[in-house]
């Protein structure tokens, strides 16, 4: 299992319980420096863990072998400060680990949009955040058109007992553009899947969710 774990972008104390917990409890550590990551553990009172790197100068064999760690072990991914995954190298190991069906999941604390923009498979360098589209039918139809438009990443939103309904619209809309869909982020429920609108619809599990769509380039 590969876990997604939020770091102290300053104060080393501004991090979660539960990413204290997750840390505790890992085998390995994946990050970008060692010295970074084990100074921050050790102010954490957190007992020396087996570091793994993963830079701008991982190979894909590098990449392969954390995989297999990921397989076999309970992992954490960090970066050096903030959110891991985001606008760096991450983001080439989460797509590996979903090709192999690794579970992944994230430990990112209060913000959901970094939640979701960490969990992609793919660099973003930009996105634009549409948030939620409107609830009467014409404005929504209306919007729908515009953002259909829109050839770069984007994300939109809405209310949990919508989402049965956007991902319809998803289908109707942008059928073959690939998405993230992240459900009940940070809960113990969480669920996180990747693809076309009707690959997805298929393997929802909830009537209802918080959820957050990413839509990746056209």
């Amino acid at each position: 299992m590969l876990t997604l774990v939020a770091t102290p972008i300053g104060r080393q104390d501004e991090i979660t319980l539960r990413a204290l917990d997750v840390l505790k409890n890992a085998d390995v550590v994946i990050c970008e420096s060692t010295k970074e990551t084990s100074t921050l553990l050790k102010h954490l009172g957190i007992k020396a863990k087996r570091y793994e790197i993963l830079d701008e100068h991982s190979t894909k064999e590098d990449l392969e072998a954390l995989v297999l760690l990921c397989e076999t072990q309970n992992v954490c991914l960090v970066s050096d400060c903030g959110t891991p995954a985001f606008c760096d190298p991450g983001n080439n190991l989460i797509a590996l680990c979903r090709k192999k069906n690794i579970q992944i999941q994230s430990a990112l604390g209060a913000s959901a949009l970094m939640g979701l923009l960490s969990l992609s498979s793919e660099r973003l360098q930009r996105f634009h955040f549409i948030g939620f589209l409107p609830a009467e039918t014409i404005q929504r139809e209306k919007e729908w058109q515009m953002v259909k438009k829109n050839r770069e990443p984007f994300i939109v939103m809405d209310t949990p007992y919508r989402l049965k309904k956007m991902i319809e619209e998803c289908k109707t809309h942008l059928p073959d553009r690939r998405m993230l869909l992240a459900l009940n982020l940070s809960q113990d429920n969480e669920t996180i899947l990747e693809g076309t609108p009707k690959t997805i619809q298929s393997k929802i599990p909830f009537e209802k969710a918080e959820f957050m769509i990413l839509v990746y380039s056209a």
